[in-house]
């Protein structure tokens, strides 16, 4: 060879293929879910059933791409994971679990956001927690203000909006 690479025959990617199979298992379901609901597209042409055969093509459009990488290799080895970001956003997921209907939405997701930064690395926690509660406290001003979708209401928001 002209290269000065060797040909080396290689197996097909085992763990691709099996999630080339779910995904395609999974468009088809959803494919054939789409066609079982009635469709009362009115003037627009499309109903209730366009979605779910949208998304079913999309899944069949990835189970094809990974058959594709399974067979040719493309894209190199995976990858490891880093655990270390993992816990911190798993541990942000569980406090803001504990602690979302006993100090309302700002302040519990606001510590899930510090708590996710930290993972990716600012572990300045005096600007992280602010920055954090303030964001999910405007999350929170639209959502039970603006939409009338009911969060959990904590001290902070009783205080600001009232009971």
């Amino acid at each position: 060879m002209t290269t000065g690479q060797s040909l080396v025959q290689r197996r097909p990617d085992g763990a691709a293929l099996v999630i080339a199979g779910l995904l395609a298992a999974l468009g088809a379901l959803l494919i054939w879910q789409g066609f079982a609901i009635p469709d009362k597209g009115g003037y627009a042409g499309v109903g209730s059933g366009g979605m779910p055969k949208f998304v079913g093509l999309g899944l069949l459009a990835l189970a094809l791409a990974h058959v594709l990488k399974a067979v040719k290799g493309v894209g190199g080895s995976a990858l490891r994971p880093l655990w270390g970001p993992v816990l911190w956003i798993m541990a942000g997921l569980i406090v803001q679990l504990a602690l979302l209907y006993s100090l309302g939405f700002s302040i519990a997701t606001g510590l899930l956001f510090a708590l996710t930064a930290a993972g990716f690395g600012m572990r300045r926690w005096a600007i992280s927690i602010p920055c954090g509660i303030a964001l999910a406290f405007g999350v929170y001003a639209v959502f039970d203000r603006l939409l009338n979708l009911n969060l959990p209401a904590g001290f902070l928001e009783t205080l600001v909006f009232g009971a």
